[in-house]
């Protein structure tokens, strides 16, 4: 059984991630209509398709464990950007933000000496190092390339094989 506190962190989790993928399917809609970023809009598709499988999983786990997983109304996300490194300078800063909430979790797992939490949130701490990785990556090509548009071209070129490593 979770106690009310672990319930409480989780369900707030469910909705970072639920927020997630709003924010992501909202950066894949402002770079679909960008010339020339096909790359980087599956990219962002695909990433928000992924927040909404963790908060999936968030929700499965509390529901197992005797809780009741609150589907959460969400803020509108940002809609557009000045430019593809201030959407990706959001990413990061958003994944950054997330993992602080993850450990968050595992901190309040520890205490709780909830032991299976703690295991089944060891995942998450490892995909968010992944993916603040990704980010960070991702930002520092950008940061690179400045406002050249061929290098602009690469990277929306090479964005889905950054993505597999």
């Amino acid at each position: 059984m979770l106690s009310q506190k672990m319930k409480e962190a989780l369900n707030r989790q469910v909705w970072m991630e639920a927020q997630s993928s709003q924010a992501y399917l909202a950066m894949g809609s402002w770079a679909e209509i960008q010339p020339g970023l096909k790359g980087c809009t599956k990219f962002f598709f695909k990433h928000s398709d992924e927040e909404r499988m963790h908060m999936l999983k968030l929700i499965h786990y509390i529901n197992e464990r005797g809780g009741f997983a609150v589907i959460p109304s969400l803020e509108q996300p940002v809609l557009t950007f000045v430019s593809l490194k201030a959407a990706f300078d959001q990413l990061f800063k958003h994944e950054v933000k997330v993992s602080e909430s993850i450990n968050n979790l595992v901190e309040i797992a520890l205490a709780e000496k909830d032991y299976a939490t703690h295991n089944f949130l060891q995942w998450y701490v490892i995909e968010q190092m992944e993916e603040e990785r990704l980010a960070r990556e991702c930002n520092d090509k950008l940061e690179l390339i400045g406002d050249d548009k061929s290098g602009l071209y690469l990277f929306d070129r090479d964005i889905m094989t950054m993505d597999q490593q």
